[in-house]
């Protein structure tokens, strides 16, 4: 039976604990504010219980992902540092002189335990019940926006993944011996991947074994990340591309092939719902979804504030439905008010341009109507024609023979003059203030607990990336609003 209250194993040595990891440790106050034992509910119905030997603790082995979102590490550094790191074995119910798992476990957990679980929505839950019990969560208006996350092939083909990766790891070699460059095997001149593949193995079993250096930290994790491509993601290598991950757009010249994740956050800067989806999905389409999550987590939605992405019809009809103010200004380009097929045709807000159902963006859009009279006034997109003649989903969209393919909206609409009155307000005005907390969000995901670059392939993979480091920001937001 897997339901068994984690402690530490009697030993004596457990004393250290008391020396090495200080009462501000951080992850020491990770475990006295949580309490794990719900995973355990939720992970019963993967295990067999009657038959085989018994599993190693799940809450240990969620324990090691956690640490992998909070110290940004792979599989094995992370399974390493738990060796001699007392914080890392305090938090992971160790005791000082236990043996550690094999990294390949991390692996099968994810895949065989974690599968199928709605584990964003269970963490982020969980820390919002957490925040609503320690009473710190008061505000009423949640903060929305979406970041974007590059897949980990970014449309690389795989020679040029592996030539990567063995280049970085080549570079922090030489920076330590420069004298090994005449010993290092030859470099694969050619394009066959098979090639490539038996360089980096190559390459790998020199820096192990006779470089003299393979045990330098520094030298490691590019060490490890090469030999993960190799050993791990041979399959993947072959695919060459992310199969889920998507061309989105930033700004009108600049795109990015991966995902998206859309944010709610509270004024306290807790994370309270998020969506993962694939990189060209619009922003303001989620709306609806993030607050009825928030809701369902516990929170109590009366304001949401958001850019102007999020200040379409829809949500405006939405939002006033369910007596919620949406802060949210309105662009003349975005206004949704008698143009035809809106929810085929998506604004991007970042390039400013709308985007048709295959995903296509305009190249160039143009201002149409008697100037000065708003009534009749026009925004006219204009699409790459001899895209449109290729496109599959041209039936119905594209006549045959047309030398053009052109999208207009009217700039402004009626039902958006309340809107217009709301903006003029002190208090849209002193709310929008607070939508810069959620931008600060992001750079910590992305730069604190690396998610601008996916860690592995496929929407489950992002999905399950997500939910920890989500998880992660949360519980550290929450120490630091307890202290």
């Amino acid at each position: 039976m897997i339901r068994q209250q984690q402690t530490l194993v009697l030993s004596t040595y457990a004393a250290l604990y008391d020396i090495v990891v200080p009462k501000g440790n951080m992850l020491r106050q990770i475990n006295e504010l949580v309490d794990f034992t719900f995973i355990y509910e939720e992970l019963e119905a993967k295990y067999c219980l009657d038959n085989g030997r018994n599993a190693i603790d799940p809450i240990r082995m969620f324990k090691y992902l956690l640490l992998k979102a909070i110290f940004e590490l792979s599989d094995v550094d992370i399974v390493e540092r738990s060796k001699y790191d007392m914080s890392f074995k305090y938090f992971l119910g160790m005791a000082p002189e236990d043996s550690v798992i094999d990294p390949s476990s991390l692996t099968k957990f994810r895949k065989l335990r974690l599968k199928d679980m709605n584990l964003l929505d269970m963490l982020i839950d969980q820390t919002v019940a957490l925040a609503i019990e320690q009473n710190i969560l008061k505000s009423t208006s949640i903060i929305v926006d979406a970041t974007h996350t590059k897949a980990r092939s970014n449309q690389k083909s795989p020679q040029e993944i592996l030539q990567d990766r063995a280049r970085k790891l080549r570079k922090v070699v030489y920076s330590m011996d420069e004298s090994v460059k005449t010993k290092m095997p030859a470099k694969n001149m050619n394009n066959v991947l098979e090639d490539e593949i038996a360089y980096c193995q190559k390459l790998v079993a020199f820096i192990e074994k006779e470089s003299g250096i393979a045990q330098v930290p520094k030298v490691l994790e590019p060490l490890h990340l090469l030999k993960e491509t190799i050993e791990d993601d041979v399959e993947q290598l072959h695919l060459a591309t992310d199969p889920d991950a998507r061309v989105g757009h930033k700004s009108a010249d600049s795109a990015f092939f991966g995902y998206k994740t859309h944010l709610a956050m509270t004024e306290e800067r807790l994370i309270t719902a998020a969506v993962i989806t694939t990189g060209e999905k619009n922003d303001g389409k989620q709306l609806q979804t993030l607050i009825e999550k928030s809701q369902a987590a516990g929170m109590q939605v009366k304001t949401v504030i958001g850019d102007t992405a999020y200040s379409e019809k829809d949500n405006l009809i939405y939002t006033k439905q369910n007596e919620i103010e949406l802060v949210a200004k309105l662009n003349p380009l975005i206004t949704q008010g008698a143009r035809k097929k809106e929810n085929e045709f998506l604004f991007n807000k970042d390039a400013g341009m709308y985007v048709c159902p295959a995903g296509h963006m305009a190249i160039k859009k143009a201002r149409q109507g008697k100037k000065g009279v708003s009534k009749n006034q026009l925004k006219t997109y204009f699409f790459d024609v001899e895209i449109c003649k290729r496109c599959p989903l041209k039936e119905g969209c594209y006549k045959e023979g047309a030398k053009s393919k052109t999208y207009s909206v009217t700039i402004k609409s009626d039902e958006h003059v309340e809107q217009i009155a709301f903006q003029e307000t002190e208090y849209f005005k002193a709310k929008s203030k607070e939508r810069y907390k959620i931008e600060a969000k992001n750079s910590e995901l992305k730069h604190g607990h690396g998610y601008d670059v996916a860690t592995s392939s496929g929407l489950l993979g992002m999905q399950l990336q997500g939910a920890m480091a989500i998880f992660a920001v949360n519980l550290k937001r929450i120490l630091k609003l307890v202290d």
